[in-house]
C-alpha cells in the first residue's frame, strides 16, 4: 500500500482524481471491523438468555448485569479509543482494536461449556467484551477525516449503520449456530436442554474468530494512516471545553444511547414478557442499524437538527406506546411500538452524527464524534440496569420508560434551542463561535 502524502477531500479535483477511491477503500474495511466489534460487544445479550437453560443458575438480576457489563466497560473504553486514531493513526489503531476482539471470543467459548464456571469469571468475560464497545469512537473519528463535508453524514451513516448491524447479526446468527455440532471437533461437546435438544453455546463465540483474523489482516494491508491527522492527547482534549461538545453528547445519548441500550435489553425483556416470541429479538437492532444510514443521508438533505427533532418526538411517542401495550399484554402492538422506537433511534443516531461536523472544525469534529459516542454507549449499561431496577421497585417497566420519555422531552428542547430555531448557533456564520464557546 503506497503511503498517502497529502490529503484534502474538500478540493474537488483531488477528491475525484484520487481521494474518493482511498476513502471508499478505507470505509469498506472499516465497516466489517466495526460490525465485528459490535458482535463481540453485544454477544452477551443472546448468550445470557441461554445460560440457565444449559445448567447455570443465575438470578434475573445477574443475567441483566451480564448483558449490561459490556456496555459499562465499552463506554468507558471509548474515551480512550476516541484519542487513539489521533495518536497512532487510523490504520494502526484499527488493526489493534480488531485483533483484540479475539480475547473475549475465546474466553466465552470455553467458559460457557462448564456450568460450574463462577459468576465472577462470567462477569470478567462480559467486561472483556467491552473491548468491542470502544471501536465505534475510533472508527467514526477515523472515517470523518476521509470524506468531504458534503458526504460526511452519509459516510458516517454507512459506517455506523452497517457497523451497528453487528448487534442484529449476533442476535440472529446465535440461535442458528448453537444448534449445530459442525465445530464440535474443535469447539467441544454440546449441552443438553431440558427438552432434550442439544446445543453448542460455545459456537456463539468461536464462530467469529476467523472473521476477526481476516479483517485484521485486511486492515493491515488495505487501510491508511492519513497525513496531518495525528494530534497529541492535549490537542484533542480541548473539546471538553466546548459547550457544544456537551450538548451534542446529550443528544447522542438520547438517540444512539437508546438504540444500544434497547438492543442489549430487548431479548431479555422479550423473554420475560412474551417468551414464545423470543425469535423476534434480532428485529429491533436490525431495523435500527438499517435506519442509521438513512438518517445520515436525510440529514445531509434536510438538515440534521430538523431530522433529530422529528425522531425524538417519534421516540417519545414510541416509548409511551410500549407502556400501553405492555399493560394490555398485546404482543403485536408491543412489537410494533418497540420497532418504531428502534427505527427512530437508528435514524437519530445518523442525524446527530451529521450535525457534529457542521458545528465543529474538522480536527475537533473527529474527537467530538468519539467523545459523544463514548457517553452514549453507557446506554448499553444503564438501560438494562434501569429495567432491572424498574422491575424490582414496581414489578414492571413503567418507571423506566417514564424516565426515557422525560429524557426525550428535554432533548427536544435542547435541540430546538441550540440548533433548530432560526436564530440558533448552528448557522454558517456562527460555526466559529461554536468552537470557541
Amino acid at each position: 500500500m503506497a503511503r498517502i502524502n497529502k490529503w484534502n477531500p474538500e478540493d474537488n479535483r483531488f477528491w475525484q482524481s484520487e481521494g474518493k477511491k482511498h476513502a471508499q477503500r478505507n470505509l469498506w474495511i472499516s465497516v466489517p471491523s466495526l460490525m465485528l466489534a459490535f458482535i463481540v460487544w453485544q454477544i452477551w445479550s443472546v448468550v445470557a438468555i441461554r445460560l440457565n437453560d444449559i445448567g447455570f443458575s443465575f438470578t434475573d438480576q445477574q443475567l441483566f448485569t451480564l448483558a449490561a457489563m459490556p456496555g459499562l466497560v465499552g463506554a468507558t473504553l471509548r474515551f480512550v479509543y476516541t484519542f487513539g486514531v489521533g495518536m497512532m493513526g487510523g490504520r494502526n489503531w484499527t488493526v489493534l482494536s480488531t485483533a483484540v476482539l479475539a480475547i473475549p471470543a475465546i474466553g466465552i467459548g470455553f467458559a460457557v461449556q462448564n456450568p460450574d464456571t463462577p459468576y465472577s469469571v462470567m462477569l470478567l468475560l462480559a467486561a472483556l467484551s467491552g473491548l468491542g464497545g470502544g471501536n465505534f469512537s475510533s472508527s467514526s473519528s477515523n472515517i470523518s477525516f476521509f470524506f468531504p463535508k458534503k458526504a460526511r453524514g452519509t459516510a458516517l451513516g454507512i459506517n455506523g449503520g452497517l457497523g451497528n448491524m453487528g448487534v442484529s447479526v449476533v442476535q440472529f446468527v446465535t440461535p442458528l449456530i448453537i444448534t449445530t455440532g459442525t465445530f464440535a471437533f474443535i469447539a467441544g461437546d454440546g449441552q443438553q436442554l431440558s427438552n432434550g435438544q442439544q446445543v453448542w453455546l460455545q459456537n456463539a463465540a468461536f464462530i467469529w474468530l476467523v472473521p476477526i483474523a481476516i479483517v485484521t489482516i485486511a486492515a493491515w494491508f488495505g487501510m491508511d494512516n492519513l497525513p496531518g491527522t495525528k494530534q497529541s492527547f492535549s490537542d484533542q482534549f480541548v473539546i471538553v471545553k466546548r459547550k457544544h461538545t456537551w450538548i451534542m453528547t446529550w443528544l447522542y445519548v438520547a438517540t444512539f444511547g437508546s438504540f444500544i441500550g434497547y438492543s442489549a435489553a430487548f431479548p431479555l425483556l422479550l423473554k420475560a414478557q412474551f417468551p414464545e416470541y423470543i425469535s423476534f429479538a434480532f428485529l429491533g437492532a436490525f431495523l435500527a442499524a438499517a435506519s442509521r444510514p438513512v438518517g445520515g443521508w436525510l440529514a445531509d438533505k434536510m438538515g440534521g437538527a430538523k431530522l433529530t427533532s422529528i425522531v425524538l418526538i417519534v421516540m417519545m411517542a414510541g416509548a409511551g406506546s410500549v407502556i400501553y401495550f405492555l399493560g394490555t399484554k398485546q404482543f403485536g402492538g408491543f412489537l410494533a411500538s418497540f420497532l418504531i422506537l428502534f427505527i427512530a433511534s437508528g435514524m437519530g443516531s445518523g442525524s446527530t452524527f451529521q450535525m457534529i461536523p457542521e458545528i465543529f472544525v474538522p480536527k475537533e469534529a473527529a474527537p467530538v464524534l468519539g467523545f459523544t459516542a463514548a457517553f452514549a454507549a453507557y446506554g448499553s449499561f444503564l438501560i438494562p440496569k434501569l429495567f432491572g431496577w424498574s422491575v424490582t421497585i414496581s414489578g414492571g417497566y413503567v418507571p423506566a420508560f417514564s424516565l426515557f420519555i422525560g429524557f426525550y422531552v428535554l432533548s427536544i428542547i435542547l435541540n430546538w434551542y441550540y440548533y433548530q430555531r432560526k436564530t440558533s448557533e448552528a448557522t454558517s456564520t456562527q460555526k466559529k463561535a461554536a468552537t470557541t464557546a
